[in-house]
């Protein structure tokens, strides 16, 4: 026996399982498709089962985009450009995205940079102040925070030494 063989889901099994998917936990458009592509549904079926989705609330890109957004950057401490980026991967509108990054409050997005760049000056070696502020920034850039922004924390932050 092929255990590989993908079984055909009816129409109908298949909306009750993406509901439940949906329901656990936000979504976007194309995990939802690459899901239903997984239960075997293709064509009329695919498109039908994403409309109903959508119809019923169960499926949302802007209310997925807002949830992603704050908990990519209170979780993960995730920079608005690395946000952006993996929203774009997903296939998020612009729209959706701006709305998105708003969950991020400009106060919220300073005092988590500063936290990260302090922490990590905490546990650099010792080293000159080119090599620490050049490791700061690329600690900080590599999380997706912004350059000129992360610049005028890394020179407030090592102007003391």
């Amino acid at each position: 026996m092929d255990k590989k063989k993908k079984k055909y889901t009816s129409k109908e099994d298949g909306l009750a399982k993406l509901q439940k998917y949906c329901a656990y936990q936000d979504r976007c458009h194309k995990e939802v498709r690459t899901k239903l592509l997984d239960l075997g549904i293709y064509g009329d079926d695919l498109e039908e089962i994403i409309a109903e989705l959508i119809a019923e609330d169960f499926l949302n890109e802007e209310r997925f985009a807002r949830s992603y957004a704050r908990g990519k950057f209170r979780m993960k401490k995730w920079g608005r450009m690395r946000i952006r980026r993996e929203l774009k991967i997903r296939n998020i509108s612009e729209y959706c995205i701006k709305k998105g990054l708003s969950e991020i409050t400009e106060e919220e997005y300073e005092a988590v940079l500063s936290r990260l760049l302090t922490r990590k000056n905490e546990i650099l070696k010792k080293s000159s102040l080119f090599e620490r502020r050049k490791k700061l920034f690329n600690y900080a850039y590599s999380k997706g925070f912004e350059a000129n922004l992360i610049q005028s924390f890394v020179k407030d932050l090592t102007r003391t030494e």
